[in-house]
């Protein structure tokens, strides 16, 4: 899979601050894509090993819409960029550049374990990843990180606006009936109606979106496994 190259990873937090600054410049809000013509879905994940401060990184590919795995890789590099809320993809996005190098299939639409545009500085991880990988991208988050929301009603599918300083930036969604929504946000490519629509298409009666779950599962199992070989799925 193509993988931009579009600023280096070894850098200062005052650096990606800069970094992160620079690259909303690129940031799409639209649909550039047709969302009739989607055959192929990735999800993405990382685990973490606190012992070693290893980061493993998960992208799977699932046909769409009967969300079956065609494709799962792997990688694992050290955590080299210090935790600093709001940077996380520094710490992230190589092993899940690493990992979406040996992609084969490229996906149409990929959805991220964490925040898109509801990110303080608006700039997330599926957004910086959604940039860098050139493709439509969906923040499907378990907590939010910035911005204020209502609780939607219990019933599947409600939604309730996630918003900051009076504008929506994401939605809290309930997946699963009376059970703690997710926040979606748009991360790059796509806008939010849409993105709403996919995440609950790609629900299977769990509280995260198939490809974002099935990723979750890959992850840490690569962790537990102590992976550091490419996957030959």
């Amino acid at each position: 899979m193509r993988v931009l190259d579009l600023h280096p990873w070894d850098v200062s937090p005052r650096e990606a601050l800069e970094i992160q600054k620079r690259l909303k410049g690129k940031l799409a809000l639209e649909n550039d894509f047709d969302p009739d013509r989607v055959e192929r879905i990735a999800g993405a994940d990382v685990s973490y090993d606190k012992a070693s401060n290893r980061v493993y990184a998960a992208a799977i590919v699932l046909s769409y819409p009967d969300l079956r795995i065609i494709e799962e890789k792997q990688a694992d590099l050290p955590a080299k960029f210090p935790y600093v809320p709001g940077l996380l993809v520094f710490r992230e996005g190589p092993a899940l550049i690493k990992a979406f190098e040996q992609i084969e299939r490229a996906p149409d639409l990929i959805m991220f374990d964490g925040q898109g545009i509801a990110h303080p500085r608006g700039i997330g991880i599926a957004t910086h990843m959604g940039i860098f990988l050139d493709k439509p991208s969906i923040g499907v988050a378990k907590t939010v990180l910035v911005g204020e929301y209502r609780e939607p009603a219990s019933g599947w599918g409600s939604c309730s606006p996630l918003t900051k300083d009076g504008r929506e930036i994401g939605v809290a969604l309930r997946t699963k009936e009376k059970v703690a929504p997710v926040f979606v946000s748009i991360g790059h490519k796509i806008d939010l109606p849409t993105a709403v629509e996919f995440v609950l298409r790609c629900c299977q009666g769990y509280r995260l979106p198939e490809p974002s779950r099935q990723a979750h599962i890959l992850a840490n199992r690569s962790r537990a496994a102590g992976f550091s070989q490419p996957s030959l799925f």
